[in-house]
């Protein structure tokens, strides 16, 4: 079941039940999104159950008004008979026997009768004493009789049982049942809250213990751990469990600030899409777009192809609607799979006249991945060869129906040269839209998503940032990674400046000590005090992560390739101009594999930002080569870099530089042999001489020339792999022997050779290797 469809079972709005499930903790990214049957009825549990709770209450406090009001006689009544049955429970409780049961259940003059047998009985006066104690639950009558039975008795070595509470009075008969209950009840289990990863030694002194019996326990577990080494949660919670403490993450300060950041459902207000263009490459959705926001994009790029995310914010009839361009490129997987987490709708671009193509099931993945609806745009359908029913067929297999199919995807045709379809396609997404029910709270604190991040001359570092919830000022403290900065200055996608920006609006953030990764969260704190254990929070987790993860080679491959000499190194400095276009550039090389073939492939400096003579120097202390993307080199630099001899190449298209790096690496992989059979001989005499033995041959098939490898067969075994020293044909000097023809064969190392054996000559032949 959707939410929006138990939203309205439960008569409830999709933004309010989408803060409910939250906190239930049933996940949930939007109203299209689907729920199992066990997260529907633990929500109609949790909602039926509090509900009426709610009306309870009145009903509790008219009961309270009932007995305030009721009449003093009946009130009295009531006193006594609960005092009675409490006398009687008391009575019933094990206690000496010296006053009988039916003397409580009588009225005032059974009270005195029993004076005497207390007057007789001389043990009876000090068990008395703890049965004293119901009396002052009794009514004032009781109470008044009691004292006249104190009067009338006679004197005692001991004071009668007092009747009022001054004395030491016994325990209530809540006491007294009091330890059964509490020796039926157990112990609370021990409690802990930690912060996850946690070394062995905090986790020892959180459970108060020696850190040595942790470790005793680890080893037992086959986890060879020191003081110092960081456990998972798994890990720690499986060790906590053994030692008797129950385990509970601890709240970082990261999801402190986050619950505080939380939207307010009372300050929720509509908010405008974030629309993401995906599909194959030169598919059109650069030029679809540019249809909508009426700008010429594509042609500004290398190649007509798009190279790194674009955010621009598109002002229509009905409302506002936000665009995120990705590029359709294998490479740029990771920029697409980013765009779909902070996206409301896909809109997935395929050409009509193509159909579904590698790059265009990815997206579609990506987007199923993310829970995102998608609308498909039929492009190109002004050309002859658009064929929108065999699209329709070729989508039906990827899990997208058309709707005139019976589906639920929307399929648009459209044509971004003659602009056919373009409203009806703006149409689709304002109504998508609103069936998707978008809110968010300005109020908050600022949080979102770094979009794209670049290096400049004259701005410095510029990140392109996506509100998702509150309002972004000049002026705010933001933290984004391990990064700190303080927002100088906000430009729009037109250029403007600007004072703030609220919900689904992409802007351009100044500020920053230095370039952000693409696709960190950033989020606006109160103070520089948070910020800074923010970010040395985030830091520190980001290293304990790479240590409980790394990527290691064992000792044994490392030690066996470097004794055989096949571990060969390529070293790169890759500089790009966006960390959008080097984060691709680094996934494609990885697909490489290089180290699967005998290389070892290592980037020695990554950055963003111009070539600089910081590079070249690096370079050539290392031995390395340097690539540039898209980036420029001014002439001091190359100066710097042809008197060092450093390797300097620049690419404008990701293909052409991933190509020329996959070749300089095939050029490092050692050559395959190929052995090629040429000819084989018959040795029919020996003739021993001062250099050797010579062969007396007949050559039986193919040729043997003088530059053959040969092999000395006899029956089926293979004696010797040698060379040829000297071929002659007669007296003469022959570099090769046909087939039919005798020859006089002088081998290169010393071989004791039988009439009978065979040479068999062979080529064998360097192939370079490919990279699979």
């Amino acid at each position: 079941m959707k939410v929006s469809e138990l939203a309205k079972a439960l008569h409830l709005s999709s933004s309010e039940l989408l803060v409910k499930l939250k906190a239930l903790r049933v996940r949930a990214a939007s109203a299209t999104s689907t729920l199992d049957a066990d997260a529907v009825n633990r929500v109609r549990k949790a909602l039926t159950v509090r509900a009426p709770a709610k009306k309870a209450a009145p009903a509790a406090k008219a009961s309270v008004k009932k007995s305030t009001k009721a009449p003093p006689a009946k009130a009295a009544a009531k006193t006594a008979v609960s005092a009675a049955k409490t006398s009687a429970a008391a009575k019933a409780a094990p206690t000496a026997p010296s006053v009988p049961r039916a003397a409580v259940a009588k009225s005032a003059e059974p009270i005195i009768k029993p004076a005497r047998p207390v007057a007789t009985a001389p043990s009876s006066a000090a068990p008395a004493r703890p049965a004293a104690a119901p009396s002052l639950h009794l009514a004032p009558a009781a109470r008044g009789a009691r004292a006249a039975a104190a009067t009338l008795a006679p004197p005692k070595p001991k004071p009668p049982a007092p009747v009022a509470p001054s004395a030491k009075p016994a325990p209530s008969p809540e006491a007294l049942t009091a330890p059964p209950a509490a020796a039926e009840t157990p112990a609370a289990p021990k409690r802990l809250e930690l912060r996850f990863p946690v070394t062995v030694k905090d986790l020892a002194q959180a459970m108060g213990m020696n850190a040595s019996e942790l470790i005793k326990y680890l080893m037992q577990q086959k986890i060879f751990a020191s003081l110092l080494h960081p456990l998972n949660e798994a890990v720690a919670t499986k060790a906590a469990q053994a030692f008797h403490w129950e385990v509970a993450p601890q709240p970082t300060l990261e999801e402190q600030l986050l619950q505080a950041a939380e939207p307010d459902p009372a300050h929720l207000a509509p908010r405008a899409p974030v629309v993401t263009f995906m599909g194959h490459v030169d598919h059109g959705k650069t030029s679809l777009l540019d249809a909508i926001r009426e700008a010429k994009v594509a042609e500004r790029e290398a190649g007509g192809i798009t190279q790194h995310i674009g955010a621009y914010e598109v002002l229509l009839d009905k409302g506002r609607v936000t665009f995120l361009d990705t590029p359709g490129h294998e490479a740029f997987s990771a920029l697409r799979a980013r765009g779909a987490n902070i996206t409301d709708i896909v809109v997935l671009v395929v050409a009509a006249d193509d159909g579904v193509m590698p790059q265009t099931v990815e997206a579609i993945n990506h987007a199923n991945a993310a829970d995102v609806p998608i609308v498909v745009a039929m492009n190109k359908m002004d050309k002859a060869e658009a064929n929108p029913q065999k699209l329709k067929q070729q989508l039906t297999q990827h899990g997208l129906i058309a709707e005139d199919w019976g589906g639920k995807t929307i399929m648009v045709p459209v044509s971004a040269r003659s602009r056919q379809g373009i409203d009806q396609l703006l149409e689709m997404l304002l109504l998508e839209a609103e069936l998707l029910e978008l809110k968010a709270d300005p109020t908050c604190p600022a949080s979102g998503a770094v979009i794209e991040a670049k290096q400049t001359k004259d701005r410095g570092p510029v990140a392109t940032l996506l509100v998702q919830h509150g309002t972004l000022r000049i002026g705010e403290t933001i933290v984004i990674g391990h990064l700190i900065g303080r927002v100088r200055a906000m430009v729009d996608d037109r250029g403007h400046r600007v004072k703030e920006a609220g919900p689904s609006k992409p802007i351009e953030v100044l500020g920053l000590p230095e370039v952000p990764q693409a696709g960190d969260r950033f989020l606006i704190v109160p103070d520089d005090k948070l910020a800074r254990q923010l970010a040395e929070h985030r830091q520190t987790r980001k290293d304990l992560q790479a240590v409980l993860h790394p990527k290691r080679i064992t000792l044994e491959e490392l030690h066996q390739r470097i004794a055989e000499g096949k571990l060969k190194e390529l070293r790169l400095i890759l500089k790009a101009d966006v960390q959008g276009s080097l984060e691709a550039i680094v996934q494609s090389l990885q697909k490489l594999d290089a180290e699967k073939h005998e290389v070892s492939f290592k980037m020695l400096h990554i950055g963003v930002g111009d070539i600089n003579e910081s590079d070249v120097i690096l370079a050539a202390a290392s031995d390395a080569i340097v690539v540039g993307f898209h980036v420029g080199v001014d002439l001091k630099v190359q100066v710097l870099a042809a008197t060092q001899g450093v390797d300097l190449h620049i690419y404008q298209i990701i293909y052409e530089l991933v190509g020329a790096i996959k070749a300089a690496i095939e050029g490092l992989l050692e050559p395959t042999i190929e052995e090629l059979f040429v000819g084989r001989a018959e040795v029919r005499k020996i003739f021993p001489t001062s250099k050797g033995l010579v062969a007396g041959c007949m050559v039986t098939k193919g040729s043997v020339r003088r530059d053959c490898t040969i092999r000395v067969i006899r029956g089926k075994d293979r004696l010797a792999e040698t060379t040829i020293g000297s071929l002659k044909r007669l007296k003469d000097d022959a570099r090769e022997v046909q087939e039919g023809v005798e020859c006089g064969v002088l081998l290169a190392h010393a071989t004791n050779l039988q009439v009978g054996d065979l040479l068999e000559a062979w080529e064998l032949k360097k192939v370079a290797r490919k990279l699979d």
